[in-house]
This record gives structure tokens, C-alpha cells and sequence, in this order.
């Protein structure tokens, strides 16, 4: 089964909760909340909703997986599961955690009693690439049955058990500032597909800043087969529409940064990025989106 959702909530629960099943907690990488905050976060879902839970940074960022340290706020992160009825527990570590310290990651999982949560651990930076790391990795993950999170366009994981658990921040240079294309969705579903057809279940998380919109469009294009279109418009109004979201008078460094990692959709359904269309216009500050219009050539 793949399961489709988002990294914490991009629009009001109501309105997310009428479109999706699942959802990765990200509240409590923050802030530890109250016990009757998370009975009402549970009680106020519909009931076939399900919660991941990502685990305080106390445990990944200040405490860097010592185990003897981590005890009491992972204690806390069972509980907070145990309320929400989640079944996982998502670690992520920071890029400063490298390889070298992957004897504390082994100590961690052996010490630390999941009381039959499944663990998943993201792992950052590109010291974890490297095909001898990966070994290492699964080699440690397996005896603990923890699994390993990895965006399926950029990495297959070490180690999956039962569970495979994907999240995705985008492709772009910046985090999270990227849209994904069809082509791209496509490709994870070909990704998620392969292990579910190997009986697991699959949790596709996006973590984008358009995490709402690629989810639904994923999630038609597994339902329907079809891709819904990104926008009401298409080619020169599609464009039009994202300039009108941006606040002017705005240089064309500022309209880059806003809209540039956008996708915007060409008459023959091709969809390309918006820097690509606005690459040619000149460096000066634009008073309106009318000016900027002017100046785009649509190929």
C-alpha cells in the first residue's frame, strides 16, 4: 500500500484532513506538547487517520544519538506515539552527523526499546553517499529493524523492513523551493511501486514549499492514471496568474526567487520551469507584472 501525505501541515487540518489519510507530526521536532494537546489532535482526526511522529532535535541535534542521553526525550517521543497511535518514529539527523559517529546510531538502536514502534532514520549530507557507508548503514539497521529515509529521486535506502519511508524536499539547489514535475511523479511512483509490489507499505511524505499540491497531484495520478493540470491556466495566463502573487515594485533578482522554481504549463502540456522563461529579461526593477510580461518570451 503506498500512503500519501504531507510533513506537517500546510493548510488548516480540516481542509488537509478531507484530502489525505497521513500525516509526519513536525511539531514535535520543536517543542515536546502537552498531553492534552496531542488527545485532542487525535481525537479531532477522522478515525482511519494516521500519524508519523518526527522525534525531538533534543535526540538528533543536541544529544547526537548518545543513547544514555536521549533516554528521557525519547521516552517522551514513545508516549506523544503511543497517544496518537502512531507506528512510526522518525529520526533526522543533521548533516553534521557523519559516518564516523555511526557506533553511537548502533548503540542508540540497540538501547533504546521501541516498544514495537518502527524507527525510521534520515540520514543527511553527502558523506552518507558513498557505497562503503551504505554497507555500513545496513548492516546496522538490519539487526534493529530501523528503517533508512531517503528521497527515492536522489537515493534508494540502505535498509527497508516491512516499511519503506520517503521524504521529499525537492531537487532544486535551494531546500524545499521546488515543484516536481510529472515526469518526476512518475518516477516515484515507479520507486514506491517496486516495494510495495514487495509487500510493504510505503509512506510517501512530501516536504516541499508546494508539498499540498504535488501530494494531490500524486495522489490523482495513482487514482485516475492522470496528472490534474498545475493551475486554472496554461502558457502566458498560468504565467500572468504567479506574477499577480508577487509584490511590487520587485528587481528581477526578488521575482526570481519567488517564482523561479515554479513550474508553469506550455498550450502542448509540456511543463517547464519559470527561470527558464525568464532568463532574458533584463536586471532592472519591475513596477508592476504587466512590465514583466513584456519582456518574457514564451518559445
Amino acid at each position: 500500500m503506498i500512503k500519501i501525505g504531507c510533513c506537517g501541515y500546510p493548510t488548516s487540518m480540516k481542509k488537509y484532513q478531507e484530502n489525505f489519510h497521513l500525516v509526519e507530526l513536525n511539531k514535535t521536532f520543536y517543542d515536546y506538547p502537552r498531553i492534552s494537546t496531542i488527545v485532542k489532535w487525535r481525537e479531532s482526526a477522522p478515525e482511519d487517520f494516521e500519524f508519523t511522529v518526527k522525534a525531538h532535535q533534543d535526540i538528533s541535534h543536541k544529544f547526537k544519538l548518545k543513547a544514555e542521553s536521549s533516554a528521557a526525550s525519547f521516552g517522551q517521543m514513545k508516549q506523544i506515539c503511543k497517544l496518537l497511535e502512531a507506528k512510526i518514529l522518525l529520526i533526522q539527523t543533521p548533516a553534521s552527523f557523519r559516518p564516523d559517529s555511526l557506533d553511537d546510531a548502533k548503540e542508540f538502536f540497540e538501547k533504546m526499546n521501541s516498544d514495537g514502534l518502527t524507527l525510521a532514520w534520515e540520514t543527511r549530507g553527502p558523506s552518507w553517499e558513498q557505497k562503503s557507508v551504505y554497507q555500513r548503514l545496513s548492516k546496522i539497521l538490519e539487526p534493529s529493524n530501523v528503517v533508512h529515509v531517503t528521497d527515492p529521486l536522489k537515493a534508494m535506502p540502505a535498509y527497508t523492513s516491512t516499511v519503506a519511508y520517503f521524504r521529499l524536499h525537492g531537487l532544486g539547489k535551494r531546500m524545499y523551493y521546488y515543484q516536481y514535475s510529472n515526469e518526476e511523479l512518475k518516477k516515484l511512483h515507479a520507486s514506491a511501486k517496486s516495494f510495495e509490489n514487495e509487500g510493504k507499505e510505503v509512506y510517501v511524505l512530501f516536504n516541499n514549499l508546494t508539498m499540498f499540491d504535488d501530494a494531490l497531484r500524486f495522489k490523482h495520478y495513482i487514482e485516475c492514471g492522470e496528472f490534474r493540470s498545475l493551475t486554472n491556466n496554461v502558457g502566458i495566463k498560468s504565467m500572468r496568474e504567479m506574477l499577480e502573487g508577487i509584490k511590487f515594485p520587485a528587481t528581477r533578482s526578488i521575482i526570481f526567487k519567488a517564482i523561479g522554481w515554479k513550474l508553469v504549463e506550455l498550450e502542448d502540456v509540456k511543463q517547464v520551469k519559470v527561470d527558464q522563461l525568464l532568463k532574458d529579461i533584463p536586471p532592472k526593477t519591475y513596477n508592476n507584472a504587466d512590465e514583466v510580461m513584456q519582456e518574457v518570451r514564451f518559445r
